[in-house]
């Protein structure tokens, strides 16, 4: 540590700090637009001047490491009139267009211009014009008001990863461009909306929809991916007009995907809001009670064998365990939230929870991916493992994926059966020699394949025979890509003994030996339709998805942004979604839908109000109530070396980002995503 005066106030700072770190150490707030605490120093705005002793001018506190026995002043005359001179060369290209600029409110130049800036402009000269941009169907380019401060560059750099962005020509000729014509490919490319300190990047679905002041702020979580990003969702007249990231440095820091970001306008379309029920090969509308006793006569014309119940990516867990309680109360144990037909195991947390943290990546020295796309499955996650490559630290070894992640990776191929293979093996665990923190992320979509349940234990093995699991560490991790998964598989929404997992029910239903079927949410199981001749299918659901027209009964329910639910993210992290805006007619919330129905059958279900069900919910399964708990449960691994298996080439690459949920594919804002960043990557790519 070292010692710095700030305005006659001493303070100790690391080594290594700048200047800028010490006065805000001190409590003294620094101007900037260059500067960001997660980007790398650029120092070329010059506002954060401040005046040092024993310096001939004001020193750029951004990029000047603090020295030991530093006296710096931050509010001295030189000072004042240096960032006024900045401030004045700053506003004098700039539109005077605040009136009609998204970022009015909001806006950093506006804020400090206010307090740093003087009250009069000598230029009289013909202010500059740039062209606009095309970054895409998601951020609308005003360039004139570009200030140069190339946050949104270094971020493309430095944590998205694909350098589409950078800067032309010099002097007053300079311009922010993207490399290539046609928009921007990365699926962070949201956050540069955010970092823009003036209003040249702005979002292009909320463009002239609402004023900042007018919004109302609700915290809530991401559903769109199983990382459980924190985000605040602002409503305006009952509609939802953005998403925006929330600060969590646990879990998304301040990052947020693309995806998270623009499909909250799939909230309103193609939703469901009454019950329908499906007479003379037609669904006709219908009301509760007789949608709730058509399925009921189903239900006693059936044996328990004949019926199965799957989750979906977008189920709450408190539906998922209610949910449950009904079937079980009706003797129905074939049930699974693995809607995907993933063989991940479900006895032990530690073999489906990403048991290292998402922080602690970080810290990680040496990492092996398996079976997964990172970059796409959990785009804010991928982030993080690219900061950490960035320090020089940290090495990768893959076993198929795809070859676009955005780090430097030695890759040991894309055939499945080298797991079971000697040679490899012991090239995995020399890679882990000497390791201080390493570790595996195993992809929930190589466990999705038919051989999922032998890799699951081969990759078990392998990380108990190299030293993951150590007394304070578990680099065992599994990467979940679907926000209901970790919750469905704590409440136990799976098969019980005796009864069918989901590539069991597939196969059952091909045979016709399922005869009743619930889908909760479950648009993506993955069946065709001819699988489903002569079964009665009752939908639960908030969206008239791939599965709603195929259904005997449908009954409405409300989607996350309208209850409040809980869902544990890939680590096992318990987080609830607020109600933002109102359910669409009378859907409810889909965990009320079995109360409903043991109600007029087996009446096990004994709450009747959300708390109820959570105080139940919670005394059944006390983990819930915490946060990574998993990592203290006992580790147990089924030894078998002699584990074979058959070649199978895939790299497991995500071909859609852009709509995985019912939500995302009702999106318009996704729909132009599909339409141009895919293409644009379909042409760079050279496929077309």
């Amino acid at each position: 540590m070292i010692k710095v005066k700030v305005n006659n106030k001493v303070v100790e700072v690391p080594e290594g700090a700048t200047v800028m770190q010490a006065c805000e150490a001190a409590g003294e707030e620094i101007p900037r637009f260059c500067y960001h605490e997660k980007l790398s120093i650029a120092g070329n705005c010059r506002m954060c001047l401040v005046d040092i002793e024993k310096s001939p001018k004001p020193v750029a506190s951004c990029a000047m490491p603090a020295a030991n026995e530093m006296v710096i002043k931050t509010n001295t005359k030189k000072v004042e009139k240096a960032r006024k001179g900045v401030m004045e060369f700053l506003l004098i290209n700039h539109p005077l267009d605040c009136p009609i600029c998204d970022q009015g409110g909001e806006c950093d130049l506006q804020d400090q211009s206010l307090y740093f800036g003087k009250s009069t402009s000598r230029y009289q000269d013909s202010k500059r014009a740039v062209n606009e941009k095309n970054f895409g169907p998601l951020i609308k380019t005003v360039m004139t008001r570009c200030i140069h401060c190339t946050r949104c560059v270094r971020f493309m750099d430095e944590i998205a990863g694909t350098h589409e962005l950078g800067a032309i020509n010099r002097g007053e000729g300079m311009e922010i461009t993207s490399a290539i014509e046609g928009g921007i490919t990365s699926e962070l490319s949201g956050n540069i909306i955010d970092l823009c300190p003036v209003g040249a990047l702005t979002s292009k679905p909320y463009a002239f929809t609402a004023r900042s002041w007018e919004l109302n702020h609700f915290d809530s979580i991401d559903v769109s991916d199983a990382v459980g990003s924190n985000i605040r969702i602002d409503e305006f007249n009952g509609e939802i007009k953005r998403i925006l990231p929330r600060e969590n440095e646990e879990i998304n820091q301040e990052w947020l995907s693309d995806k998270a970001r623009f499909f909250y306008d799939g909230l309103k379309n193609q939703r469901l809001d009454k019950p329908f029920v499906k007479k003379n090969n037609k669904l006709v509308s219908s009301d509760w009670n007789k949608a709730l006793d058509t399925i009921i006569k189903k239900i006693n014309d059936n044996s328990p064998s004949e019926m199965a119940a799957i989750s979906g990516a977008l189920t709450d867990t408190e539906t998922m365990y209610t949910a449950k309680e009904f079937f079980k109360g009706i003797n129905v144990k074939n049930i699974d939230c693995r809607f995907n037909l993933s063989q991940v195991p479900f006895s032990n947390p530690n073999d489906w929870l990403f048991n290292s943290g998402i922080e602690n990546i970080d810290v990680i020295d040496k990492l092996l991916i398996i079976g997964c796309d990172p970059r796409r499955e959990a785009a804010v996650l991928n982030s993080r493992i690219r900061q950490r490559w960035l320090t020089g630290s940290l090495d990768i070894l893959t076993i198929s994926t795809p070859e676009d992640l955005t780090y430097k990776f030695n890759s040991l191929g894309n055939d499945i059966s080298i797991l079971s293979d000697l040679n490899t093996q012991i090239k995995i665990k020399s890679f882990f020699n000497n390791a201080n923190f390493p570790m595996i992320i195993l992809g929930d979509s190589i466990l999705s394949t038919l051989q999922g349940d032998k890799i699951h234990k081969i990759v078990k093995n392998i990380s108990k025979e190299a030293n993951l699991i150590r007394k304070n560490w578990n680099g065992f991790n599994v990467l979940n890509k679907y926000a209901s998964r970790v919750g469905g598989l704590s409440v136990g929404f799976v098969p019980s003994e005796g009864g069918l997992s989901s590539v069991e029910i597939k196969k059952a239903l091909k045979r016709k030996k399922i005869k009743v079927l619930f889908l909760i949410e479950a648009d993506d199981f993955l069946l065709n339709n001819n699988d489903l001749e002569d079964v009665f299918i009752v939908y639960i659901g908030h969206h008239g998805d791939r599965f709603a027209g195929n259904s005997d009964v449908i009954l409405p329910t409300s989607a996350f942004t309208e209850k409040k639910s809980l869902y544990l993210n890939i680590e096992g992290r318990a987080q609830f979604t607020k109600i933002v805006t109102s359910k669409p007619g009378v859907a409810v919330d889909s965990w009320k839908v079995f109360k409903a129905l043991d109600q007029k059958l087996s009446s096990v279900i004994k709450y009747n109000t959300h708390e109820g069900l959570l105080k139940q919910m919670f005394n059944d399964y006390p983990l819930l109530r915490s946060q990574n708990n998993a990592q203290k449960l006992k580790w147990e691994v089924e030894k078998n070396n002699k584990i074979k298996l058959a070649s199978e080439i895939n790299d497991f690459l995500v071909k859609n980002f852009y709509q995985t949920c019912c939500i995302s594919r009702s999106s318009e804002n996704m729909a132009n995503c599909v339409r141009e960043i895919l293409e644009i990557k379909k042409v760079n790519n050279g496929s077309t």
